[in-house]
């Protein structure tokens, strides 16, 4: 499946269009001013300890405190709060640690006041973007992530991931690394070194180090809160995380961007430098590639698809619930097929809405109600298929008893939020409109008007069919009345867009006239 990435920057913010098969599946933005982003690693002061929640309140510098979980110290904790209180005094000299002796690892279940205290400086790095009115949540299990790699300090082990089908290919990556990872640091093996060379391997190892090597010199007598690394752009990271062969264009309207996506994949991936585009046309980057028009029909309560099944999605504070409908078209004869297919159809569709509005936490969804235990199976094991492009953490669980299907997704963003809807251009937004039978009044009046202050100008008048019908019937008509009146011809069109009290004067050359 072709995929194309399009980037639409402007000075405040940059959108990210993600492609699959010319249908938008995600979308980002990023304010070109944020200051809080997944991955950002930071030096923090611990405000207040919560042993109720089993949880700390954090200052990064956030308005509101970071929160920061037990389960989220990660069991190498106690190494990680000697190397930073070592490194804020000078006590350590080198950012590497062939000698540093890694402390006993902590309990899983242990109690967050026994581990931790109001004195500690600490590294965290950020989790989860604050949303809503929640504070960012926190990580001490820091990671630096490359396009080929993961490194994790304080750690030993390597880990090859489980999407590299090939029992060989793992073997051969996991002695490789091992063989040249630095001493008491981890490293997770991406997907996307799968069939690289050592050579590409051992110089991300080295690149991730200097990241490593620029937080520890940053340390020296650091004062918290105080960013230490900022994740890369939106647009580099998502290069980074979903580059893939099969990625045939790239285009942005910034020619700064271009310039500096182009030396990204150089670098990385050479062979796809001639994917990226500068758009250059007046007309709107998202306009000019459909994204527009897919945002407006996939954005809203109400998602209709294309056999007239319809799904509707609503938001609560604890959850997302999504009803599928079968709507007017379903088939009357073999209702059992036909009802699979419809819930197929809407799992399709539903996989996309949870990327593309980067829905998180707990999903129900009420799928129509099928007796087949086959049927019930299958459905399961297509929302599992469909759910396998979705890069966040997620599970999908069996059909229940009531015939609901639950699904959990990893929030780590606020929830993209779009108002597709318009103000009404006859009401403005009043729910009233004036009454319509004064229309032809309100015509005249303004007719009067254009004919006073443009003596010699050829008129035209655009209106509603209906409006268009009622002026031109009878004899005499109501515009051969006009005419009697002011000695003035005025040609009358039929608009089927107008609303039926719209109309608009236009002069020999076709421009408007406005009233306003």
């Amino acid at each position: 499946m072709e995929k194309e990435l399009i980037i639409n920057s402007t000075p405040t913010q940059v959108e990210i269009a993600l492609s699959e098969g010319n249908r938008l599946v995600e979308l980002h933005r990023q304010k070109t001013n944020s200051k809080f982003t997944v991955g950002d690693i930071f030096l923090g002061r611990i405000k207040k300890l919560m042993p109720g929640l089993n949880a700390a309140f954090v200052d990064i510098g956030h308005p509101k405190d970071a929160f920061l979980h037990y389960t989220d110290l990660g069991p190498k904790l106690p190494s990680l709060l000697r190397f930073t209180n070592m490194a804020i005094s000078g006590e350590t000299k080198s950012y590497g640690l062939e000698s540093f002796n890694l402390n006993d690892e902590i309990i899983k279940t242990g109690k967050i006041d026994q581990v931790l205290n109001k004195r500690h400086p600490m590294l965290v790095q950020i989790l989860k973007e604050p949303i809503s009115t929640k504070g960012p949540r926190l990580s001490c299990e820091i990671t630096l992530p490359g396009r080929f790699l993961v490194l994790t300090p304080f750690s030993n082990t390597v880990s090859v991931s489980k999407k590299i089908n090939s029992a060989e290919e793992r073997k051969r990556l996991q002695v490789l690394i091992e063989s040249i990872k630095p001493k008491n640091f981890g490293i997770i093996v991406r997907t996307a070194a799968e069939g690289k060379k050592v050579a590409h391997l051992h110089e991300e190892i080295r690149d991730l180090e200097q990241k490593w090597k620029r937080i520890h010199e940053q340390l020296r007598n650091a004062k918290a809160p105080l960013k230490l690394l900022s994740e890369l752009d939106k647009t580099s990271s998502m290069l980074r995380d979903v580059l893939t062969d099969d990625f045939s264009k790239i285009v942005t309207n910034d020619r700064e961007m271009y310039e500096s996506i182009r030396s990204y994949l150089n670098a990385n991936v050479p062979e796809k430098e001639k994917i990226v585009h500068l758009h250059k046309s007046g007309k709107p980057l998202f306009d000019a590639y459909g994204i527009t028009r897919q945002i407006k029909s996939s954005f809203g309560k109400t998602y209709t698809l294309p056999s007239g099944a319809y799904i509707v999605i609503e938001h609560t504070e604890a959850m997302h619930v999504i009803d599928v409908n079968s709507g007017p078209k379903m088939a009357k004869k073999n209702q059992e097929d036909a009802i699979l297919n419809v819930n197929i159809e809407s799992a399709l569709e539903i996989a996309r809405q949870l990327r593309l509005r980067d829905i998180g936490g707990l999903i129900i969804v009420d799928f129509i109600d099928m007796r087949s235990s086959d049927h019930k199976k299958m459905l399961v094991k297509k929302m599992r298929e469909f759910m396998e492009q979705d890069r966040a953490q997620h599970t999908v669980l069996p059909l229940s008893r009531f015939g609901l299907m639950q699904i959990t997704r990893q929030r780590a963003r606020p929830e993209v939020k779009i108002d597709t809807t318009e103000v009404c251009p006859t009401c403005q937004g009043s729910g009233k409109i004036n009454a319509s039978v004064l229309i032809i009044e309100d015509i005249e009046r303004d007719l009067e008007y254009v004919i006073q202050n443009r003596p010699k100008t050829k008129l035209s008048l655009y209106v509603h069919p209906y409006i268009y019908a009622y002026l031109k019937q009878g004899f005499p008509s109501r515009r051969m009345n006009w005419y009697l009146e002011h000695q003035r011809w005025v040609r009358i069109f039929e608009q089927s867009d107008f609303h039926i009290n719209e109309y608009k004067f236009y002069d020999g050359r076709n421009d408007e006239i406005r009233l306003n």
